[in-house]
């Protein structure tokens, strides 16, 4: 059993670059809603949670280009869905010590997050499903 990245067809480029994109635009905003790249945000688990988000969002868009396309498409669907869930949360009932955003639902960065996270969402988890039923890592 071989332990490298699978040769990819030509055709599966166009959607890795788009999802690559898409992780690196979940990452922007982040650092945009933040304050910028040395600010976390209060309290201080939601500032570590933005700083692993932009992190994995990188690291992800760099494995959708070189590395293993399924570990690539699953952990895109992690950084598509862990910021809807935090929207969802931070939105509705809160977050401990964190309620400067309940009913806060029309925000424009916070529309433009969903959005994103929405297509990355929309284009990974096929593409992730269809790795499966591959015999490529």
């Amino acid at each position: 059993m071989q332990h490298h990245a699978a040769t990819v067809p030509g055709a599966a480029w166009p959607a890795r670059w788009a999802g690559a994109l898409l992780c690196l635009a979940v990452a922007a905003v982040h650092v945009v809603d933040q304050g910028g790249i040395t600010v976390t945000r209060d309290p201080y688990y939601v500032g570590v949670a933005y700083h692993v988000l932009e992190i994995a969002a990188v690291v992800t868009a760099v494995l959708l280009l070189t590395g293993p396309v399924r570990l690539g498409w699953l952990l895109a669907i992690g950084v598509a869905a862990g910021p809807v869930l935090g929207y969802v949360l931070s939105r509705g009932p809160g977050l401990p010590y964190y309620s400067d955003d309940i009913g806060n639902w029309t925000e424009p960065l916070g529309l433009v997050s969903l959005a994103v996270e929405g297509a990355l969402l929309l284009l990974s988890v096929p593409l992730f499903v269809r790795s499966l039923r591959r015999r490529t890592y």
